[in-house]
């Protein structure tokens, strides 16, 4: 956003024309104040923006009224949180204050508006992203419309993001994928979940994405005409139900099918289900599981079922509050097809998740699938975290994907995200039994605290009170909860410990005549710990002694040291990247050669001439050099934004890179070795470092090294490979997918 000369009379027409189209949508749903809030927000917003552009050139305002028109039209909002969404950048962008706000409008916006507007003074903090993070996802368990209008607002920004530099579209696209994404998971909001993978894609792998949308395009009309023969057969036959009912066709978002490729390793041609057929019926809340099984009967009378593929989410809906009856069944021409079978009510909370739940607020039980999870929430919430990525990482175990279901001996059931084990299952019954645990059953039988729970197991918990939590407990648990209420325990410990050391060290000082207050930060950072109680358990522990202090002198009652000390010890705290002139580079890092600083290229990812990089800037070992896609990217760049630096690659010097590549295939027994060692090495002339192969029923699959100059090279070697005799799919892998 730049500030710019003010609107034009063309701009506050078009402003105005925007503002208005939504208020003839919205209208019906007005009441009370609505009207007079809206177009106090509507003067407040233009008012406040009036000197702001956005990066295409655009007035900034149409920005809050698209996010605003989202937040209704799309994700199925009332008439506040609009009035919010035309005002959410207004206290952090504008001459507005929350005081102004305040003044305005009634208490429910300014909470909201609040939560909107991203904290300030963040620069002494370990990651201001995660901070602002903690801000808006703090409000979850008060008002859930603030993180619905930041969905909106992302969203929008995602679809607009074009005008952007190429780095901020990457830090945005992993900020997304690392917090906004799962958070529209567990929120049920299928279709913003889904858009924001797509776009994502766009951004990192725009190629790819360009490309499946081509090959998705072009298979159109084979589709069409493939769906109206599966239907047509059934069509008579749900007639006969005598309810209202329609039918639509789903294509697989071109992020999940790119997953799928990838996975399967199979090529776009290969993917049958591409699609999937909906069949929603209209009717009420109390005969839906009825109508939904009696459809079901009806199609796989039709075509044949795969049973493995049915997935019953209408007798147990997903814990996201997702319900919907799953079947794949064998159609025409032998493909295979999903069917989803749903009442308009389960449609519309798939599409927009907990915002339509406020719609069914009064039906019994509507809400409950939330309140759990909610529960768990505001407990890791109310937990004490040492930083605001602690709390963003215990959040995050919070927005699993996949889920299990397991039992208390009277039945209860748990849900649990895939993975979570006994341990984790303990602290998911109360935190007492957690803290107690000391020996736990699965169907009657003993099993490790770290046992991975399975769906439908039944656990039994045996509590000892005499039982606490180890610091090894934290390697047995995936969940938040579980993982916030062990560190609780532990910093409970540490603190009982560190008592002791803080009083011997207390009573060094008072001997030394220092004042204890004026020099324990300074000791703190000396001795290179993070907080006061680091170091008095370090003390307790004699990790560091209390005799160490030798190495300085008293001064006026305080601790000074020593010039001798001081000549001999590296600065701990300098966390500047160290200059080097020693090679000229063949990266630039924000426009200049990268051999200014102390950088190389991450061991993660090996980044090869020709990739799309971004540079890191670590807190101790210089700036590594990472891919755009490294699989840890998307953390760095969402955590420590603040800290990634925009890197290419020169063309002045020639470099050799290498290169892991991952190939698989029919095992014949003869001569694979020999073909694959021939293409690359005698015919391409490209070194290979190391080649690794193994062959087991029938298959194999072979790790090889090379060596490149680019990655126009390793694409040569890449198409070589694949067409090689026996060779089933080739790709570059990286050290973190080992």
């Amino acid at each position: 956003m730049a500030a710019t000369k003010e609107l034009t009379q063309v701009e506050h027409e078009e402003i105005r024309a925007a503002f208005d189209s939504l208020m003839i949508k919205i209208k019906p749903k007005l009441s009370g104040d609505d009207n007079k809030y809206l177009e106090r927000a509507y003067e407040i917003a233009v008012h406040g923006h009036r000197f702001q552009r956005r990066k295409s050139g655009e007035p900034y305002i149409l920005h809050p009224i698209e996010v605003a028109r989202i937040a209704f039209e799309e994700m199925g909002l009332g008439p506040t949180a609009v009035v919010c969404a035309i005002l959410h950048d207004v206290v952090e962008d504008t001459e507005y204050t929350l005081e102004d706000i305040a003044r305005e409008f009634n208490p429910k916006v300014v909470k909201i508006v609040d939560g909107l507007t991203k904290l300030d003074g963040l620069y002494n903090v370990e990651s201001p992203q995660a901070e602002n993070f903690k801000k808006v996802l703090s409000t979850l368990v008060e008002d859930v419309r603030v993180i619905l209008i930041k969905m909106c607002d992302r969203i929008h920004n995602l679809r607009t993001i074009g005008s952007m530099p190429r780095h901020k579209q990457l830090k945005i696209a992993a900020e997304t994928s690392y917090i906004y994404m799962p958070l529209a998971h567990r929120l049920g909001l299928y279709k913003i979940k889904t858009e924001f993978q797509d776009l994502c894609l766009k951004i990192n792998e725009p190629d790819v994405y360009e490309d499946l949308k081509q090959k998705i395009s072009e298979t159109a009309t084979d589709r069409k005409e493939y769906i109206a023969a599966f239907i047509k057969p059934m069509a008579a036959k749900l007639d006969e139900l005598d309810i209202p009912y329609r039918t639509q066709s789903r294509i697989k978002a071109i992020s999940s099918i790119y997953n799928k490729i990838k996975t399967k390793k199979i090529p776009f041609n290969e993917i049958y289900d591409i699609f999937a057929v909906r069949i929603i019926v209209d009717t009420p809340k109390e005969k839906e599981k009825s109508f939904c099984w009696q459809v079901y009967s009806i199609i796989t009378d039709v075509y044949n079922p795969i049973p493995e593929r049915l997935k019953d989410w209408v007798t147990t809906p997903k814990g996201n509050g997702y319900e919907s009856l799953h079947t794949t069944v064998i159609g025409p021409k032998g493909r295979f097809v999903e069917v989803q079978i749903r009442s308009e009510r389960m449609d519309e909370i798939a599409e927009k998740g907990f915002a339509a739940h406020w719609k069914y607020k009064g039906i019994k039980n509507e809400h409950s699938v939330y309140d759990r999870w909610l529960s768990n929430i505001r407990e890791v919430l109310d937990t004490q975290h040492n930083s605001a990525l602690e709390f963003l990482n215990d959040f995050k175990s919070n927005l699993f994907a996949e889920e299990i279901y397991a039992f208390t001996p009277n039945g209860d059931m748990k849900i649990l995200p895939k993975g979570a084990t006994a341990l984790d299952f303990a602290f998911d019954v109360h935190s007492d039994v957690g803290y107690h645990a000391t020996a736990i059953k699965i169907n009657n039988k003993l099993v490790p605290m770290g046992y991975k729970l399975q769906n439908g197991d039944q656990v039994h918990v045996t509590t000892t009170k005499s039982q606490k939590p180890t610091e090894n407990w934290l390697k047995m648990v995936v969940t938040g909860k579980a993982r916030s209420k062990i560190r609780s325990a532990m910093k409970e410990v540490r603190r009982k410990k560190g008592e002791l050391g803080k009083e011997a060290l207390q009573r060094k000082l008072k001997h030394l005549k220092v004042n204890f207050d004026d020099n324990i930060d300074m000791l703190v950072k000396h001795f290179g710990f993070v907080s006061r109680p680091d170091l008095y358990f370090a003390l307790a522990n004699d990790h560091i002694r209390v005799a160490e202090l030798k190495a300085f002198d008293v001064v006026d009652h305080n601790l000074v040291l020593r010039e001798v000390e001081k000549a001999t010890q590296s600065p701990s705290d300098d966390k500047k990247p160290k200059k080097l002139h020693e090679n000229k580079s063949n990266i630039l890092v924000n426009g200049e050669p990268a051999d200014i600083y102390q950088f190389s290229l991450s061991n993660c990812c090996s980044p090869v001439q020709g990739d799309d990089i971004f540079g890191y800037l670590t807190a101790t070992t210089g700036l590594k050099i990472h891919r755009t896609n490294c699989p840890n990217a998307t953390h760095l760049m969402a955590n420590y934004g603040y800290r990634i630096l925009k890197a290419e690659w020169s063309n002045s010097v020639s470099s050799e890179f290498v290169v892991d590549l991952l190939v698989t295939g029919v095992d014949s027994g003869v001569g694979v070795i020999q073909a694959l060692t021939n293409e690359i090495s005698n015919k391409l002339g490209i070194d290979i470092r190391s080649f690794a192969i193994a062959g087991t029923e029938g298959v194999f699959e072979g790790r090889i090294s090379i060596v490149v100059k680019n990655t126009n090279q390793l694409t040569v070697v890449l198409r070589a490979v694949e067409k090689v005799d026996g060779v089933s799919s080739v790709s570059r892998i990286s050290k973190a997918d080992n």
